[in-house]
């Protein structure tokens, strides 16, 4: 690892001052060091960059996502937010950075899911996609599989996630956990009007398309928490396991992902 941007999220106390701190190790190791406070990456901002280190939570590593994936360039995050299913705890990042700039580190490859809207144009997510309305109302979307009907849901909207993304939005609104390593999306309805409407998994290769049945089809499609599309004429919409995009994250050599659901979520503690 020679050359490192630092992706810093300066409204996290302590984050700034932990890059700089970081970044006079690194350069004690030969490599060269930028910082960037300013974000989502531009999509071209890692091209020739070896390392991403994101010091902030996992809303800031999202935001580096697509620059990320456009350059292969493994991602580092160190957390300083809440929950940081991600990202390695703080405490841990001096530790860790020797190994990481050698190379001796793990690296996890992570699925994407893709969204393409009928003209053509598409967006990546590494979490989720979700389908909402701008009001309040309930929407009406009719969802196939590969070409057959799946369901119709009357809801307040869906929710389309990966594995990596499931332990988000998906897991709030009553969708399983995934580990990452699955080959397989959920799609999850957010507050059913019919309580039978749950969670469903889908493979790898299962191509959703998602109709809109409103008549008026003031719809929003986030992608990782921003919004990609906000016209109705974006539909019929296509989401799919990305084919050849993947998100590769470094990760504690002693990463156990239901580990950290544990410490995370608490499971086991008595109330």
């Amino acid at each position: 690892m020679k050359h490192i941007i630092f992706a810093v999220n300066k409204t996290k106390p302590g984050a700034l001052e932990l890059a700089e701190h970081l970044k006079k190790e690194c350069l004690k190791q030969g490599c060269t060091v930028d910082i960037c406070t300013e974000y989502p990456l531009a999509e071209d901002r890692l091209l020739g960059c070896d390392l991403c280190c994101v010091v902030g939570g996992d809303g800031t590593l999202l935001s580096v996502v697509t620059a990320a994936v456009r350059s292969r360039t493994p991602v580092w995050g160190i957390n300083l937010g809440k929950l940081g299913f991600m990202a390695s705890e703080a405490r841990e990042a001096e530790e860790l950075l020797p190994d990481v700039l050698s190379g001796n580190c793990c690296v996890s490859e992570r699925r994407l899911l893709e969204c393409r809207c009928t003209n053509g144009e598409s967006r990546l997510a590494l979490n989720d996609f979700v389908i909402k309305k701008l009001s309040t109302r309930l929407t009406r979307l009719r969802v196939n599989a590969n070409g057959k009907p799946v369901n119709e849901y009357y809801s307040d909207g869906l929710i389309f996630a990966t594995p990596t993304g499931s332990t988000a939005y998906n897991l709030s609104a009553g969708g399983p956990i995934i580990h990452p390593s699955a080959p397989v999306m959920a799609m999850t309805p957010i507050c059913p009007h019919t309580l039978s409407n749950r969670s469903l998994i889908f493979s790898e290769c299962t191509e959703l398309n998602i109709e809109c049945c409103d008549v008026d089809k003031d719809l929003i499609v986030s992608g990782d928490g921003g919004i990609c599309f906000t016209s109705a004429e974006v539909f019929p919409l296509e989401i799919r396991i990305a084919e050849k995009a993947r998100f590769n994250l470094i990760v504690n050599p002693k990463y156990s992902h239901f580990r950290l659901v544990h410490e995370k979520l608490g499971w086991g503690k008595e109330n």
